[in-house]
């Protein structure tokens, strides 16, 4: 698990590496085993005061577009340098009011093994066409999971930590690794195209 101080850092690394005048403010940054994300905030289109919904709506998608467009060479520089640094692939959003979108991002299979009445969970959304497939309704009840309880997640990615500083003062602790490791492929607006990327 990435700790709060871990991110702390990745978030400070790109907040001196980025230039000056690429985000107003480096939003978010949040990383787990394979991936940064790293959502900066662009400036709003300027409209009049009477500019119906629709209008903005269209302005803010197309300001979006256009900041993609314009800054590939410059993210692709950066994620690169950050994926050698830290070995996790570097994806890329930003938010222009209340708009939030991601640019690219991982789609990381992760593998289990289900009993029979958890199957029957999946199938049943299936049945119900909510899911396509049953990796998409696993993905779907980790969703609902995530909306429903983020206060308890929270809790838990706490307690965690605090299990790990505790380890990590032990007599036979071996030096905390870092965040740094070696480098690996990567994705668009990185260093290359992976296969498991959405480039939604």
């Amino acid at each position: 698990m990435v700790t709060t101080e871990q991110t702390q850092k990745l978030r400070g690394w790109f907040a001196g590496r980025l230039p000056d005048d690429l985000f107003e403010e480096v939003a978010e940054v949040t990383a787990d085993r394979e991936e940064i994300t790293v959502v900066g905030r662009i400036p709003e289109p300027r409209l009049a005061e009477d500019a119906s919904d629709a209008e903005r709506k269209a302005a803010v998608q197309s300001r979006i577009q256009e900041f993609r467009e314009r800054t590939r060479e410059t993210r692709m520089a950066v994620a690169r340098e950050a994926e050698h640094r830290f070995g996790r692939k570097v994806s890329w959003g930003v938010r222009c009011g209340a708009e939030r979108a991601l640019y690219t991002h991982v789609a990381a299979p992760v593998m289990t093994r289900l009993r029979q009445p958890e199957r029957q969970v999946l199938d049943t959304l299936i049945a119900g066409g909510v899911a396509r497939s049953r990796s998409d309704a696993l993905a779907w009840c980790v969703r609902l999971v995530q909306r429903h309880t983020d206060d308890w997640l929270t809790e838990l990615r706490d307690s965690l930590e605090q299990v790990q500083r505790v380890r990590a003062q032990g007599p036979d602790a071996e030096p905390e690794a870092g965040t740094e490791g070696g480098a690996e492929d990567g994705a668009e607006d990185g260093t290359g195209e992976a296969p498991e990327t959405d480039k939604s």
